[in-house]
């Protein structure tokens, strides 16, 4: 009898656009292989009236799948990497993460182009405190406000006058077919991206061996380790992915450079700073790398955040 393996996806175009090039991936590498697809919605899909910073920033976007794969409904979860909690429940892993395909953050700004352009006092439009923060450290002047809902509806508010300019991952835009909307990539100097962003994780049962064979040949092992440092990073800094907080690893040969910033809502305060060494040691130099900025002012300013997200 022919194997089958069921992938559990959120119902959102990005989410379903990375099942099913998952599930083709499978067929490809698999040919006999029967790959089917479950549907499920996440509590980050159904609250879309409140800022995620204050909703909870842990497992919003994740736990229901994590849940069904526990209970035996689904085989495997394909995530965008960035949504995903550093801890990983019991009984469940991380059993390959893909190349990253662009970490980059995206305006779109179909009257003024990039953000240097953007007049004094525009509206901008994120749902991301990291956004936030290192976009006032650029451009103080400007008016951000939340912008939640999938990708299509964040475009057609956009389209309809609400915001001047928004701001999504480059990643998402291109794999939806939207790379012509983009009007700028904010460079890395400005802006760093979110831990793992542009990389799919795909999760699985830990002890389903069979199933995760089946899925080994999907895992980049430069992005893996560029991963395991910038999740070690965040891990020390918080654990949730709702925090100011911006990270990007890159290989060189047998090098890893990781570099991160912890920053204020408002964009006044920020800590950034640089760690390179071997990439065996990915999570000790994103951790090493958590502690220096932690040490310098970080903790204040993480501290401060979660009491003003208590109060609201």
């Amino acid at each position: 009898m022919a194997k089958t393996i069921i992938i559990g996806t959120r119902s959102s175009k990005l989410a379903l656009w990375q099942a099913d090039y998952i599930a083709h991936r499978l067929r490809e590498k698999h040919p006999s292989l029967i790959v089917e697809e479950k549907r499920m919605m996440t509590q980050g899909d159904r609250i879309l009236d409140a800022p995620l910073a204050k909703i909870g920033g842990k497992g919003l976007f994740t736990k229901e799948l994590e849940t069904a794969m526990l209970a035996g409904e689904i085989d495997i979860a394909v995530h965008s990497l960035k949504d995903m909690p550093t801890e990983v429940p019991e009984g469940l892993v991380i059993t390959a993460i893909t190349e990253r395909y662009d970490p980059g953050d995206a305006v779109i700004s179909p009257r003024y182009q990039t953000l240097a352009a953007l007049p004094p006092g525009a509206k901008v439009g994120t749902s991301s405190l990291r956004r936030r923060a290192q976009l006032l450290a650029a451009r103080p002047d400007l008016t951000l406000f939340d912008l939640r809902g999938n990708v299509n509806t964040r475009l057609e508010k956009l389209d309809a006058g609400e915001y001047d300019a928004i701001i999504l991952a480059a990643a998402g835009l291109k794999r939806l077919g939207f790379g012509d909307r983009i009007t700028e990539v904010l460079p890395r100097a400005l802006c760093l991206p979110a831990v793992g962003q542009g990389a799919l994780a795909i999760e699985a049962r830990r002890d389903d061996h069979e199933v995760r064979k089946l899925v080994d040949f999907l895992r980049d092992e430069a992005m893996t380790d560029c991963a395991a440092a910038e999740r070690a990073f965040l891990e020390t800094v918080e654990g949730g992915c709702q925090v100011p907080v911006g990270v990007y690893a890159a290989v060189d040969g047998d090098q890893l450079s990781v570099e991160a910033v912890i920053a204020s809502l408002d964009g006044r305060q920020r800590f950034r700073d640089t760690r390179t060494g071997p990439r065996q040691e990915a999570r000790k130099l994103g951790r090493e790398l958590a502690n220096v900025l932690l040490d310098a002012g970080g903790i204040e300013i993480l501290h401060g955040i979660g009491l003003l997200l208590d109060r609201h």
